[in-house]
């Protein structure tokens, strides 16, 4: 059966009806007569020993409201109670108070709580054994450490437990937002490269289209062969980014899960599978030219297997250069790829068109070669030099010969 709500833990129904017990405990007591514990005066009427006892159920009242309010008014109930022989009541009432003090109570309480009780039980022993003139006496201090030093040792003990348990929830909650933090950042990184990726698989092949669409659109008077060669070069560059994007779209799903999107063979329109490395530069440098770019080609060095990153990092960096030429340039290109012991270095010059406005572009081809030359801890420069456009990548092969 569960308890109503004003009753959970932490409320001040509870601490209100644990007052109420303790003094209910209290009366029965009193009313058995077990009071005083020491007959210091035989004549104390037995109902002055009552508002100690309601003092220090007050006090069990206000322990996790006012911590010290409720030691303090607890202490002096007791100091009462002793005075006038000491009630067994009050007494018990009292341990409670001192173990919520130790509890509820700020740190520096409980620390001085401790010295207090165990010096007490030490003047106890002495008091007791000087009293009775005997051994025997030392019980007194017995009675001390059961009264006082008990109570608060255990308090602190719950105290600490309960301190270690808050550390370990809020490190969990710390931990837990970490991970979402980085959850997040995991995500923001893939939607980068996602990005990237898609910008280079759609937005280059479209330029082609684009400048081809427009030279039809635009010069008046195109015979049927100007045409023809120009619809190829659109068809071409369209179906090669659609494979492209199917195959990003295949990389990006999980094994298996196809859909029936990857490319049929029977599908004439469908070329063979795109892979994007920098030994695919002939096909990308011959789709180029197909689309108007002229370009030279040099090769420096013995041509060798790259890591997959710098690989693709590679083709796509010739890409989106070849591509920018196509798009602002006077229709020629150089690329050089020099195949070095611990790197390969991408150079791509072409000269640049004035007083010309080519189509628009939002810059996010630069940021997308930087971004992957510096995840690969390579080197890259791209700018006018010479009235040319200027683009040299060195990514490193993490070889060293």
């Amino acid at each position: 059966m569960r308890a109503p709500p004003w009753l959970d833990s932490g409320t001040l129904g509870r601490d209100l009806v644990l007052a109420g017990a303790s003094l209910a405990g209290g009366l029965v007591l009193h009313a058995l007569g077990w009071q005083p514990q020491v007959r210091p005066d035989g004549n104390v009427p037995s109902a002055l020993f009552l508002p100690p006892l309601v003092a220090v159920c007050v006090a069990v009242g206000l322990r996790r409201v006012a911590p010290r309010a409720s030691l303090a008014v607890g202490t002096g109930a007791l100091v009462v109670d002793t005075a006038l022989g000491s009630s067994l009541g009050t007494v018990l009432v009292y341990t409670q108070v001192l173990y919520d003090a130790c509890v509820y109570g700020p740190p520096r309480l409980w620390r001085w709580l401790l010295r207090i009780t165990v010096a007490l039980s030490l003047v106890g022993v002495v008091v007791g054994v000087l009293g009775y003139g005997q051994w025997r006496g030392a019980a007194l201090g017995v009675l001390v450490v059961l009264a006082g030093v008990l109570p608060v040792l255990t308090g602190i003990s719950v105290r600490q437990y309960r301190d270690q348990a808050a550390a370990e929830r809020a490190r969990a909650e710390q931990t837990a937002r970490l991970v979402e933090l980085d959850r997040r950042q995991a995500v923001s990184a893939e939607r980068a490269r996602m990005a990237r990726e898609l910008h280079d698989v759609v937005a280059n092949h479209l330029s082609a289209v684009a400048i081809h669409a427009t030279a039809v659109l635009s010069v008046p008077g195109l015979d049927r062969g100007q045409v023809e060669s120009a619809l190829r070069v659109i068809r071409e560059s369209s179906v090669q980014g659609l494979a492209e994007m199917r195959q990003m779209i295949e990389v990006l799903r999980e094994p298996g899960a196809t859909g029936g999107s990857a490319p049929s063979g029977d599908d004439p329109a469908a070329p063979e599978v795109v892979t994007a490395r920098l030994a695919e530069a002939d096909g990308l440098v011959e789709r180029v030219r197909a689309a108007g770019l002229a370009v030279r080609v040099r090769t420096d060095g013995t041509p060798g297997p790259l890591p997959v990153a710098v690989d693709l990092a590679a083709y796509r960096i010739v890409q989106e250069s070849l591509t920018n030429a196509l798009k602002h340039g006077t229709g020629e290109a150089d690329l050089t790829i020099a195949y070095g012991s611990a790197e390969v270095v991408l150079t791509v010059e072409n000269p640049v068109r004035r007083h010309w406005v080519g189509l628009p572009g939002a810059g996010a081809g630069l940021i997308g070669m930087r971004e992957r030359t510096t995840l690969l801890a390579g080197r890259i420069t791209a700018g006018p030099q010479d009235g040319r456009w200027l683009v040299r990548a060195a990514l490193p092969t993490g070889e060293v010969g």
